[in-house]
């Protein structure tokens, strides 16, 4: 992974001037959406002041456990993702498409619901997300049938990423192709706290970006700023350890889908939806209506669903995966491997969430060596 940058890309922001850019990115008329610490976890969600963002965690993530601790410095991004991700804001769990009114007259008229436009500014997110969203494009812009709402609220997004610092023991990106610093944004900050004094660099991605930064009078960054962001990605990247190889797995998951394995999974897997919820790219969806005891107005709703909930398949005759089994089979298939066939790329980011906040802790890694007989 190359972090060359040429020098005039190159900020450096004190810790207080971070307080200045989320004004600035306000005052431009954004909406800020970012982390903040909420019931013991890192959430994402609009924020309304610099002052939510988290400062000072570092979290605790293995399979099936996640802790949030104070990290006993003054650091922004030392925590890596909470069960929320941005899929959250660009594709919100529930969503109005229609409504209906029947007048006293009898007549009906069917009212769509409005694709709004809102300036959104991602603040603090990680690599893992900006590969989220290049799978949500291809799923939601990249085909003949264009979803309008998640176009409207993707057309004016602002990214401002973070360079990890500290991934978490079920990380592991650095698989998925990419790794701890972000490749695409308009801004991207990376929180130096051992070289010297406290200090974040900030790297330009965007005309807007740089706008930014020099509405703030940010600083020229040292001479060594590259460098020093190179060995902050490289130091994070080496603490990765968890692996998911993908040579060739596509094909090998298609070849084994009676593989004896999955039956010890499903003697595990409780089908809670909790990987499908926590996952930034899985898209499943449903419709319900909502009637008046009047009679008179109807809504139809969008709201997530999960291929592991008993229902998720159910047509006119009966269920297509009607067991546990089926299910978890379903989902990892999708995946890493069907998904390459749909739209080009792996369902999968490797952002760890899933195996995380698993209640029984299935990691999604270990089950495919598990399959393909490795360590």
């Amino acid at each position: 992974m190359s972090v060359a940058l040429k020098p005039s890309d190159l900020y450096t922001l004190d810790p207080n001037d971070l307080g200045r850019l989320f004004t600035a990115i306000q005052d431009r008329g954004y909406a800020v959406a970012g982390p903040s610490v909420r019931d013991g976890a890192i959430a994402f969600g609009v924020l309304r002041e610099f002052n939510q963002l988290p400062r000072g965690f570092v979290d605790d993530q293995q399979p099936g456990q996640y802790r949030l601790k104070q990290a006993g410095d003054e650091s922004f991004f030392r925590y890596t993702v909470g069960p929320q991700s941005i899929k959250n804001v660009l594709h919100p769990p529930q969503q109005k498409l229609w409504s209906v009114t029947r007048s006293k007259d009898k007549d009906v008229t069917v009212t769509p619901e409005e694709a709004k436009s809102q300036k959104l500014a991602l603040f603090g997110i990680r690599s893992c997300e900006v590969k989220a969203i290049e799978v949500l494009d291809r799923v939601f812009l990249g085909s003949t049938f264009v979803d309008q709402h998640y176009a409207r609220r993707r057309k004016d997004l602002l990214i401002i990423t973070a360079t990890c610092l500290d991934p978490a023991a079920v990380c592991f990106c650095t698989s998925m192709g990419h790794g701890p610093h972000p490749e695409s944004f308009d801004i991207n900050l990376t929180e130096s706290l051992h070289d010297g004094p406290h200090r974040i660099l900030a790297t330009v991605g965007s005309d807007v970006g740089r706008s930014i930064l020099e509405s703030i009078k940010a600083r020229s960054a040292p001479s060594n700023a590259s460098s020093t962001i190179a060995t902050i990605a490289a130091e994070a990247s080496a603490k990765i350890t968890k692996t998911l190889p993908q040579a060739g797995l596509p094909e090998f998951i298609q070849a084994n889908l009676d593989h004896p394995h999955w039956d010890k999974v499903a003697e595990r897997c409780l089908s809670c939806a909790n990987c499908t919820m926590v996952c930034p790219t899985c898209f499943c969806s449903t419709v319900e209506d909502k009637t008046a005891v009047t009679g008179d107005h109807s809504e139809r709703w969008l709201r997530w669903d999960s291929c592991f909930t008993s229902d998720h398949s159910y047509i006119h005759g009966g269920k297509i995966h009607a067991s546990t089994k089926s299910r978890y089979r379903q989902w990892l298939s999708h995946k890493l491997s069907s998904w390459h066939e749909q739209f080009g790329t792996s369902g999968c980011v490797g952002c760890g969430r899933c195996v995380a906040w698993c209640p029984v802790g299935i990691d999604i890694t270990a089950e495919v060596k598990a399959m393909r007989g490795s360590p």
